[in-house]
Formats: C-alpha cells, structure tokens, sequence
C-alpha cells in the first residue's frame, strides 16, 4: 500500500477524476509492479479487501480468475463501483472464470443499471465468440426499446453489443446499423484523430470495412 501510495500522481488523479476514476497511479507503473508480484491469491484478496481503487486494480492483475467463487464475484462486482475497477474486474477476472455464464444471466437482468452493465459487457463476448444459444434478435428487441433512456454505464455496454452484433452477425447487420441510426446514442461522442467512434452505424461499417466484409448504411 506504501509502494502504492508512493506510485500516485496528482495530474494523473486528475484526469482520472474525469472519467469517474478515483485513483492516481499511472497504469503502466501499476503493470509493471503486478509483473513483479507475479500471481498471488491471497494477496489479491487482502488488496481488494482495502477497498482502494488502485489496490484493487492490482489485485485483479496478480489474481487467479479462476479461483474465484460465484457469489464471491457477485459480492466483489457489487462493491466496484469506479468504471475502471469494473471494467477490469469483468474483463480480466469474470470472463475467465468458470462461472461467467451464470453470473452473465443474473447480472444482464440485475435491476442495479451498473451490474446489468457486467452482463451486458458478457454477453457482447458471447455474440463475438460464442453466439449460439443467444437470442440475436432479441437482443436488438431490447436494445432498441431501452438503449435510449438507459443510464450512462448501461447504455454504453448495450451500444457495444449492438455494434458486436453487427460486426460479427451479416444478417443482423441492417437492422443494427438501422436501431443505431434511429436511436443516435453516442452520435456526437467526442473521438480523436484516428480513433472509431463508438456511434454503432458507423463502428460497425468500419469494422465490417476492415474485415473486408460487405458493410451497410
């Protein structure tokens, strides 16, 4: 924690503090300080139990993801509330864990919008890797009607699906990029030079474009 301490800058802090962040440790420093702790169980759950962001992401970097139990990831996604911690804990954690699809199910219909986030943010992996059993078009029945007025954090994992969908899925393509083009969620999102923009009709044409595919307007 003192290492830890010593690693925080207030000017990373700051631009952190902008994107809901409450931490000021410099990533990469942090990376390089899990390479150095290597995998360590017990503690990554000594760190996580401090409840500081930065310990937490280090936590979830020299951590077993299969180690976890369910109920314990439930408890740990319900107690991440910076969109970092989240982002990292379903991404680097949940999603190699044995018990990612059952957590999907209970958390895509979890009423909190910041857990049913997590498992929108799973289902996208499933439509990108693993898509049978999913219901396609009732994904795009639900986005369609609840994207709009859905909070910030809900609405962004549920755009992603909606792109991924249309990535991956040429026969869901124009009905993705047409609930995209009618909702205009994320149409104005600031994107820098060289960078896609998250507007799913047009996440999803380039993409398509990339892969050499047949896109759609």
């Amino acid at each position: 924690m003192a290492e830890l301490a010593g690693l925080a800058d207030p000017k990373t802090r700051e631009v952190n503090a902008r994107h809901g962040d409450d931490h000021g440790v410099n990533l990469g420093k942090l990376r390089a300080l899990a390479k150095r702790l290597k995998t360590q169980q017990e503690l990554a759950r000594g760190l996580w139990a401090t409840g500081d962001s930065a310990a937490r992401l280090l936590a979830l970097l020299i951590c077993r993801p299969k180690a976890f139990g369910r109920d314990e990831l439930d408890g740990m996604l319900r107690e991440a509330r910076t969109p970092k911690v989240h982002d990292w804990l379903v991404n680097y954690v949940v999603k190699k864990n044995p018990h990612a699809e059952e957590l999907r199910l209970a958390w895509f219909a979890d009423p909190d919008p910041v857990v049913a986030s997590a498992g929108w943010a799973l289902t996208t992996e499933r439509v990108a890797k693993k898509p049978a059993g999913l219901d396609l078009a009732g994904l795009l029945d639900t986005i369609e009607a609840e994207m709009r007025d859905a909070p910030d954090r809900l609405q962004w994992a549920m755009n992603h699906c909606l792109a991924q969908i249309g990535i991956a899925h040429a026969e869901h393509r124009a009905r993705a990029i047409g609930i995209g083009e009618r909702l205009e969620v994320l149409t104005d999102y600031p994107t820098s030079a060289g960078c896609t923009s998250p507007f799913a009709p047009v996440w999803i044409n380039e993409m398509v474009r990339r892969q050499g595919g047949t896109a759609g307007g």
